[in-house]
């Protein structure tokens, strides 16, 4: 099969743009040929067909002017439906498969690809289609008041980034993509990656054709350590709101013997590295982003890893590397993190911003060295039986071929 892959990042930036490479990567070595489709920007990987790609759009930074533009092409982009039109013009697909597209592609490309009688598959990664600010929560608290299509309480709670304009503009986007163009209804199977993604969805009233195929993993890249240095855990990932991290690093300053490394970069860095030095803290340390072996070896070094989640997760692929590395993960059951985190099994479960819960069942969870080898076999076991890449291969052509049959 010749594949269209479409994701607005071309680099890896987050968990979406893992899921994006690592599917392409499954593909190839099947022996199908994916064509990528993206945004140009500076950190992009080298690919023959960024000459289609849509120009770099940077929206927090820039001028009343270029919102204004750039508030546009979230609704819909003329430039992405002309790029895809010559690139559906130079070659010809079995199957679109997109990813995350929203605000710099924009969903426009779905109108080309239909006319061109693609078969389009969407993966979802996070709760876009029901959610005007992706996390179904307000203001760090869960949230559903959008149900059923009343997307006007964005606006009204100002829930993106507590700001009117920016929620207005996510309020408009909602109606006009669902209510009047009704564009997605052209897709024509979503992938949910977790069960709490897809049940959450059809809750809120969304009526698009839900299947479930969770993320994978190429387990035998990763070579699992049963334990770590002493009294060190480890915290990766993005730092931004909604991860609790405040809860977290409370937590630690009742455990002043323990070592928590937090790996990673995001928005609240600075202000989390200012409250860990205004509570003089020592056994807090900030390393900056790290990937590949030095993730990895990072992470093998460490006792288990801690995820305190306070927003609803999808199907975090933090978890996943933290099993295949042989780690237990102390963790929230925000969102979809419940269907990997087993208590007692594959790590211990604490009630989202406790802090004193999380700092007692880090302490237990330290104090049990066989304890942890037991979860972090369990852990292993989970991914390699459930969270393969030749599972997710073969439900993956199933959904591919269905689209097909059906376009056909």
């Amino acid at each position: 099969m010749k594949i269209l892959m479409a994701n607005k990042y071309f680099y890896l930036r987050g968990g979406s743009e893992y899921a994006y490479f690592d599917t392409m990567g499954l593909l190839r070595r099947h022996g199908h040929t994916t064509v990528p489709f993206s945004m140009k920007h500076a950190r992009n990987y080298v690919s023959a067909y960024d000459t289609f790609f849509v120009s770099n759009v940077d929206y927090d930074h820039m001028g009343p002017a270029g919102k204004i533009a750039a508030s546009l092409r979230v609704m819909y982009s003329f430039e992405a439906r002309k790029k895809i039109m010559g690139l559906l013009a130079s070659e010809r697909f079995d199957v679109a498969h997109l990813h995350n597209i929203y605000h710099q592609i924009s969903p426009s490309i779905i109108h080309s690809l239909k006319k061109r009688r693609v078969p389009v598959v969407m993966s979802l990664h996070d709760f876009k289609m029901v959610c005007p600010n992706y996390s179904l929560s307000m203001h760090n608290t869960l949230c559903s008041r959008c149900q059923k299509g009343r997307f006007y309480r964005c606006f009204l709670n100002r829930c993106v980034k507590g700001s009117r304009a920016r929620s207005l503009v996510a309020m408009l986007e909602m109606y006009m993509h669902h209510r009047f163009m009704k564009i997605y209804d052209l897709v024509d199977v979503f992938i949910a990656p977790s069960e709490f993604l897809m049940n959450k969805l059809k809750e809120m009233g969304f009526n698009g054709k839900l299947v479930y195929l969770p993320n994978f993993i190429n387990v035998n890249s990763f070579e699992p350590q049963y334990s770590g240095d002493p009294k060190t855990i480890v915290y990766f990932g993005r730092l931004v709101e909604g991860k609790g991290l405040d809860t977290l690093i409370d937590a630690m300053f009742m455990l002043p013997a323990i070592k928590l490394k937090i790996i990673g970069e995001g928005t609240e860095k600075d202000r989390l590295t200012k409250k860990a030095a205004a509570m003089r803290m020592k056994n807090v340390e900030f390393t900056g982003y790290q990937s590949g072996d030095t993730l990895w070896n990072s992470i093998k070094k460490a006792q288990c890893v801690v995820l305190p989640a306070e927003n609803a997760e999808n199907n975090p692929r933090s978890v996943l590397e933290a099993f295949a590395l042989g780690k237990p993960v102390i963790a929230t059951q925000a969102g979809g993190i419940g269907e990997l985190v087993r208590d007692g099994r594959t790590g211990l479960v604490f009630s989202a911003g406790d802090c004193i819960d999380l700092s007692k069942k880090i302490s237990l969870l330290i104090k049990d060295p066989e304890l942890i080898q037991a979860m972090g076999l369990n852990a292993r076991r989970f991914v390699e039986e459930r969270y393969s890449s030749e599972a997710h291969y073969q439900r993956l052509i199933e959904i591919y071929r269905s689209v097909i049959k059906t376009n056909g």
